[in-house]
Parts: structure tokens; sequence; C-alpha cells
């Protein structure tokens, strides 16, 4: 039979990654939570711990805007300022906690192993990022974009804008891998691909109504299927 794979005139090179960091390859999402519940009560601001856990993924600021929303406060800048320095600190309290998720380091292996291109992207200051991504064992040519680093944060879609241009990668072609609603609908608006994982505490259909192409359960999961993303792994 002519072309098909056998034939090889259809060969098709296999996607790009761009992945979110906490919650979906560093188990750090509750760290995080904690931190903001910490850095809350300092300051007076009573919030239940189940409303900061479903902004995590955002930016700080980004979150601390739907804070004054819902709780109808207005902090002033030097307020906002100390939320987000009292964050920080009690992250990198905590960050001795934070392990990577089960199959992380693994997939990244097997990815760079196949010549397969992948990117970081965190919500992230690269302050907080630098433990978590230490964990994982890159190489230095693996690029990694941080919020420092764009004018907007999740859900826009500028991380992984920015994670797809350093890769040399056209964003329509990728596979943006995240485990918040906010990563999968910047993924849309980035016109890539969305890989959910449930590994940050979103559940299967809330990743799905966000965009979600396909759900798994963590990175182990995830590299236990990647011929189902277009990835084959050498035997």
């Amino acid at each position: 039979m002519p072309g098909g794979e056998a034939g090889g005139r259809f060969s098709v090179p296999p996607p790009v990654f761009l992945f979110d960091l906490d919650g979906t390859l560093v188990d750090s999402v509750y760290q995080h939570v904690a931190a903001w519940n910490e850095a809350l009560s300092q300051c007076g601001i009573s919030l239940s711990v189940w409303r900061i856990h479903r902004r995590i993924g955002m930016s700080g600021g980004l979150f601390l805007n739907a804070l004054q929303r819902e709780t109808g406060l207005t902090f002033d800048a030097p307020t906002l300022a100390k939320l987000s320095a009292l964050h920080q600190e009690g992250y990198l309290d905590r960050v001795k906690s934070v392990v990577p998720l089960p199959g992380a380091r693994e997939l990244l292996a097997v990815l760079l192993a196949n010549d397969v291109l992948f990117a970081i992207a965190t919500s992230g200051a690269h302050s907080v990022a630098d433990a978590a991504l230490s964990l994982l064992d890159l190489p230095a040519s693996v690029p990694v974009v941080t919020r420092d680093l764009v004018q907007r944060a999740k859900p826009d879609p500028d991380l992984f804008l920015a994670a797809a241009e350093k890769l040399g990668a056209d964003p329509a072609t990728s596979f943006v891998v995240g485990d918040s609603v906010w990563d999968l609908l910047a993924a849309q608006r980035a016109r890539a691909l969305g890989i959910g994982l449930l590994s940050g505490g979103y559940g299967s259909e809330e990743l799905q109504a966000a965009g979600a192409y396909r759900v798994y359960q963590d990175p182990a999961d995830l590299l236990g299927h990647l011929e189902e993303v277009g990835v084959r792994p050498a035997r």
C-alpha cells in the first residue's frame, strides 16, 4: 500500500509540548494554597481555602484582583504588595515539601531522549519557580518562561505563546499540558491543543469543559499514553 507509515511518505514530526509547572510537573498546589491562606490571615482577610484553590494557576496579581471582587474589599497598593510578598515567603518556607509528581522526571527524560521539543511556562515568578524547577533535572537547553517575562499571565495566552516562540514552534501545532482550567483556557486562546492532568485537584469534566483534548491522572499516566498524543518513543 503506497504512503502511510510503511511507505514513510506521510511522516509527521512529533508535537511540541508546553508544560505548566505547579500541579502539572511538581506537587506544589497545596503549598501555594497554604501560603496564600497564611498571607491573607496575616493581613486580617478571611477567605475559605477552597476559594483559594480554585484560583491557583492564575498569576498572583489576577488572584488578588479576583479576591477583591469576591470579598467586596478594596486593597491599596501597599497591601497588595504585602500580600504578594507574604505569599512568596510562605511558599518558600514550604518548598522543601515539594516533590516531582509521579512520572514527571521520567516523562521529560523520554521526551528529551526522543528529540521531542518542550518548554515550561509558569504563572510563578522566577524566584518562586526556581526551587521546583531544580527538582526536574532539566538541561539548560529547555526554555522556561516565568510570570516576570510576559505582560499577562493565565488565562491570557502570553506564557504559552512566549514558550512556543522560544522553541521556534507554531502554538497551533503544540500541546499545552496543565492541571487547571486557567491553563486550558490559555491554551485555547493560544490556539494550542490542551492536555489536562488531574494532579492539581480539578476534575476531569472541568478540564474537558475548559478545552482539554485528553485528560490523564498525572505525568506518569501521560507517559503511559504518549502514543495517544502523537509521540512514539523508540523501543
